[in-house]
């Protein structure tokens, strides 16, 4: 049974206690007396801030309908498209308003973690939404001193255990691709994932390898790469592979996004999907079904990851107690036209050349 709590009030004596002053002190720096000592309103006043401390006069100034900032790095691909899509079904059933912002990886922010967090209760906001991006341990700090609901989708980097999260079972979805292909009797299987520190990514290519050892069969190295979640990635891993003395038969390509540019670089170089090269994207968006061909991919259920991030922050805003703080949504692959049998002589010399054992498979 879930136990309803009331968030916890900043108060002006809860500030006096952390500083080392008086109540009458700190309320004398708040409404702007003189009577203090500058030293002791600078202690005061960096409090104040430090808390987000606001005054009754400005807490009545704030917005009366709850809204949520959601943070991208970019929003130049299906997959935001897809996760925002959900948080705003959410927030139109639950009366909240969306605030959307974009933090390219490239650009700095100009804000530091104490401001940005100061921003978030100056402006009202009930709480933020991160989807793909790096939040540095200063940042989430600074989130957590002020009491500010957060939760992650997919990060790049491993949140801590008591920061809220979503994501999907990027593992197996990985070993659902390379079981495909390995199904369809496909022996020299690559994969060109996304950024090699991204968590998700680690997921994938660890699915895609557990899959291919429980064949005995070896993983390449020249068979993996690793880079941004955007299409020009798949093209220079698709360049790289066919350079290879023995390219592979299939690809298993970390997103649509990097999908497509396998294909467009399969286009350019006279390769035929999946004639001559199967292929398998992540992420189950639009553009896998209006590729062409229409791409087998693993499908993300997106939308929901979305809808599940709000009701995190919805849950945290009430002051409920929350038994789990990661949400881990299921995977499926969906199969369409971008993959099929081996050519004949690729199969032949396939069946010709003994399995590595397992046990003695390559660790990539």
């Amino acid at each position: 049974m879930k136990r309803e709590q009331r968030p916890l009030k900043l108060t002006l004596a809860a500030v006096a206690k952390e500083v080392g002053v008086s109540a009458p002190t700190v309320s004398k720096v708040v409404n702007g007396r003189e009577d203090v000592a500058e030293e002791t309103r600078a202690r005061v006043l960096e409090a104040l801030q430090r808390t987000g401390y606001k005054s009754p006069l400005q807490r009545k100034s704030l917005p009366l309908r709850q809204s949520v900032e959601v943070v991208f790095d970019s929003l130049n691909s299906a997959y935001s498209v897809e996760v925002l899509n959900g948080v705003m079904e959410h927030a139109a059933v639950s009366d909240m308003e969306v605030i959307l912002s974009v933090t390219s990886r490239q650009t700095a922010s100009p804000l530091g973690p104490e401001e940005r967090a100061q921003r978030i209760i100056d402006e009202g906001r009930s709480g933020m939404i991160v989807v793909t991006s790096a939040f540095g341990s200063a940042q989430l700090e600074a989130f957590q001193r002020r009491r500010i609901p957060i939760v992650v989708v997919d990060p790049l980097n491993p949140p801590p255990a008591d920061v809220f999260s979503v994501g999907a079972s990027n593992w197996a979805g990985g070993k659902a691709a390379a079981t495909h292909l390995l199904g369809l009797g496909h022996r020299k299987i690559a994969y060109i994932g996304g950024p090699a520190t991204a968590e998700c990514s680690q997921a994938r290519l660890h699915g895609y390898m557990a899959a291919l050892m429980a064949e005995g069969i070896a993983v390449d190295d020249d068979y993996v790469s690793s880079g941004p979640f955007r299409p020009e990635n798949g093209v220079r891993g698709m360049k790289a592979l066919l350079a290879l003395e023995d390219p592979p038969t299939a690809v298993f390509a970390g997103s649509d996004s990097i999908a497509l540019g396998v294909l467009a670089e399969a286009r350019r170089q006279n390769i035929r999907i999946p004639e001559d090269m199967s292929l398998v994207g992540f992420d189950g968006t639009h553009q896998a079904e209006e590729s062409v061909p229409p791409l087998t991919s693993v499908s993300q259920p997106l939308q929901e990851m979305g809808r599940s991030a709000l009701r995190f922050i919805l849950r945290q805003v009430r002051g409920e107690d929350i038994d789990s703080r990661r949400v881990e949504l299921a995977t499926h692959l969906v199969v369409r036209e971008s993959t099929a049998p081996p050519p004949a002589s690729h199969a032949k010399s396939a069946q010709a050349k003994p399995a590595v054992p397992a046990s003695q498979a390559r660790q990539h």
